[in-house]
């Protein structure tokens, strides 16, 4: 479970001080008499910077990209996304962005909602439905040529809610070749 510190902020003999609570030694930062509240702002955000740098935080890491469905009306490819989560209890994904790239043109974009939460001490996979319509496979078809494959950037804003220190996010890419559908995946 993550480390909590506490702190107090307190005027004591014409200067604040700043008492951290914490469970390895205590810190205390003081300022001297004619210190200004700006600079006991500052002074906190530095401290807590400090603190947060060392905190262990989830990792994640964008593994693949496959195919997943043909309809009549599109393709949807799959990103399969591994995160770890070093904390003890479970940690809620807010939500997951994504943008599909291929030859520098935006081909598919969106969010995914509330996709669940991440298992306490263990690795997570997600799956990340990407949803292309074939008005733009078509146009991406044109430009291929014989090998019927495209060169793809995938990527994936992973955003979580770590207690105390509110909404983070992951940032994640992958790059690489993926088939078009061929007639007979649609058949």
């Amino acid at each position: 479970m993550g480390t909590r510190v506490r702190t107090q902020i307190s005027y004591i003999n014409k200067r604040f001080v700043i008492h951290a609570y914490h469970p390895s030694p205590s810190y205390f930062i003081f300022f001297h008499k004619g210190a200004t509240m700006s600079q006991l702002i500052d002074k906190a955000k530095n401290f807590v910077a400090e603190k947060i740098a060392h905190i262990e935080k989830p990792e994640a890491n964008l593994i693949d990209v496959d195919l997943k469905h043909v309809s009549r009306d599109s393709v949807t490819y799959n990103g399969s996304v591994s995160v770890s989560n070093p904390y003890g209890h479970a940690i809620p994904i807010c939500e997951i962005s994504y943008t599909l790239k291929s030859a520098n043109r935006e081909i598919a974009s969106g969010t995914m909602p509330d996709p669940g939460s991440l298992v306490a001490n263990e690795t997570t996979m997600l799956d990340v439905p990407v949803k292309v319509p074939y008005s733009i496979m078509v146009s991406l078809a044109r430009d291929i040529g014989a090998d019927w494959d495209i060169d793809y950037e995938l990527e994936l804003g992973l955003t979580i809610d770590i207690p105390i220190f509110g909404n983070i996010t992951l940032p994640l890419s992958r790059k690489g070749e993926i088939k078009l559908p061929t007639l007979s995946d649609v058949f």
